[in-house]
């Protein structure tokens, strides 16, 4: 059987496009003065302009690659960071660098300030009732498995844990993992039959009278829908045990529109900062109170305690019970800075903005023939499109993208069931956008798209350039 070298194509196809391919030049002042033109509609003067205006906050998006202007479009696995925030974390290290709560001089307590500071900007981004309610942590991942550990520990033997195939593995394996340890029934709700949600009809049947956990996608990662969370309630509400706990991960949700915990009616929230603007290596759990106060620790050491003995020890109040150890100082406070960021622009218009780069987006893949795209057309809640094109691996299409610059991702996304439900268990191609992007970046997109599928187009057509893998 013949395999295309990815390297000795990449030289041909760069030889017969590159020429072809020329990276926008100018575009920013050309759209400038078109947004500042009295001609454009109101609805665009109000939501295009975004991503230019913020753009210049991203030092990381002004840069070329082999010569190509950057094109990211891969914020769904991780935000690009504003000035304002490496400029907070870089003059905690310069100016404030202490560990908190242990210390009574003058940067132990900046520190600490800072730290707190930035739990009460967290629980008023999500309308917490309380700062306590925040529990800091490494990231999303291990705020879940916090959960599975901590609250997990209080089911017995035949309750059950009810999750979707849409979810994130992060959303998975800890509840697999869970369930193996205390004999607990994992259970899961199918697509609907069009493949863009979670099936109802199926939720009804997975939930029982013992279901004690449901622990789901707010926003989904491949398909960009939205779970129908009042859906749920209500059948929960009549068929789950009366005390079941809702858990919503809430990555790809919070950093593109607005979230309120007490609208959502849930028990837990979990959510990355790397994803909403902020450093890597801190995310962060919100928890009614009352669950939080009935969880024992899951992790032991400094910090968490209240009093220690060589017998025994007892616990602080949350959130301390659950941040054992130094935290993440530096990353937390820089979170905060994020989420002034947010703030600065409002929720609401970073989620009408981003909605109008979604429908584009959309618009101009399925325009396409050939093309495959997973989740709904309609109602998609973030910039984001999973999406095969046929006779092209999703890797290779992503590495030929990159080769002009745009950066997408190619894989399973952390949903290798999801993938295998939609019968795609090679992966697919990503390419999900934030508040820096622009419309012109899709359009470019939309056509080094086209150049790569003609070159495939013709590179299948041509056999000579096939060879077999020993001959290379």
């Amino acid at each position: 059987e013949k395999m295309i070298s990815r390297i000795w194509i990449m030289c041909w196809f760069m030889a017969i496009m590159g020429m072809s391919l020329n990276p926008l030049i100018g575009q920013k002042s050309l759209i400038e003065s078109r947004i500042e033109a009295s001609s454009r509609s109101s609805e665009t003067v109000l939501v295009e302009p975004l991503g230019h205006r913020v753009r210049g906050e991203f030092p990381v998006l002004d840069q070329e690659i082999d010569g190509k202007a950057l094109v990211y479009l891969d914020s769904g696995a991780t935000s690009q960071k504003p000035r304002r925030v490496l400029d907070v974390e870089r003059a905690y290290y310069e100016y404030d660098n202490a560990n908190v709560h242990r210390g009574a001089h003058t940067l132990a307590t900046r520190a600490t300030e800072a730290y707190e500071n930035a739990r009460i900007k967290v629980a008023n981004f999500i309308h917490a009732k309380e700062a306590s309610e925040i529990v800091f942590t490494r990231g999303a991942t291990e705020a879940i498995n916090l959960v599975a550990a901590s609250f997990g520990d209080q089911l017995e033997k035949g309750d059950e844990i009810v999750i979707s195939v849409i979810e994130h593995h992060a959303n998975l394996v800890p509840w697999q993992l869970l369930a193996s340890r205390k004999n607990l029934n994992l259970k899961f709700i199918r697509l609907n039959a069009d493949k863009s949600n979670i099936d109802l009809l199926d939720a009804e049947k997975q939930i029982s009278e013992k279901t004690k956990m449901l622990a789901i996608f707010h926003v989904s990662n491949v398909l960009g829908c939205r779970v129908p969370l009042d859906d749920l309630q209500k059948i929960l509400k009549a068929k789950a045990h009366p005390d079941c706990a809702i858990l919503l991960d809430a990555c790809q949700s919070v950093p593109h529109m607005p979230v309120n915990v007490q609208d959502l009616n849930i028990d837990f929230l979990v959510a990355s900062a790397h994803k909403m603007c902020g450093p890597m290596g801190v995310g962060f759990l919100w928890g009614k109170a009352h669950r939080l106060h009935s969880m024992a620790p899951w992790q032991g050491g400094g910090e968490m305690i209240d009093q220690v003995s060589l017998e025994k020890s007892t616990f602080a109040l949350p959130p301390a019970r659950f941040e054992a150890g130094t935290p993440p100082v530096a990353q937390a406070i820089a979170l905060g800075a994020a989420i002034d960021f947010l703030n600065d622009i409002g929720m609401k218009t970073i989620h009408e903005y981003e909605q109008h780069l979604a429908r584009k987006l959309v618009q101009g893949l399925s325009s396409r023939s050939g093309i495959t795209i997973y989740g709904p057309l309609l109602q998609r809640e973030v910039a984001l499109v999973a999406f095969n094109v046929q006779g092209i691996h999703a890797s290779d299409l992503s590495f030929f993208l990159d080769q002009e610059g745009v950066a997408t991702r190619a894989g399973h996304h952390c949903t290798q069931p999801l993938h295998h439900a939609l019968d795609a268990d090679s992966g697919s191609c990503r390419v999900s956008l934030a508040l820096y992007n622009t419309p012109e970046e899709i359009d470019l997109f939309l056509e080094k798209l086209d150049h790569v599928i003609e070159f495939f187009s013709a590179s299948s057509a041509d056999a000579s350039i096939l060879q077999p893998l020993d001959a290379i």
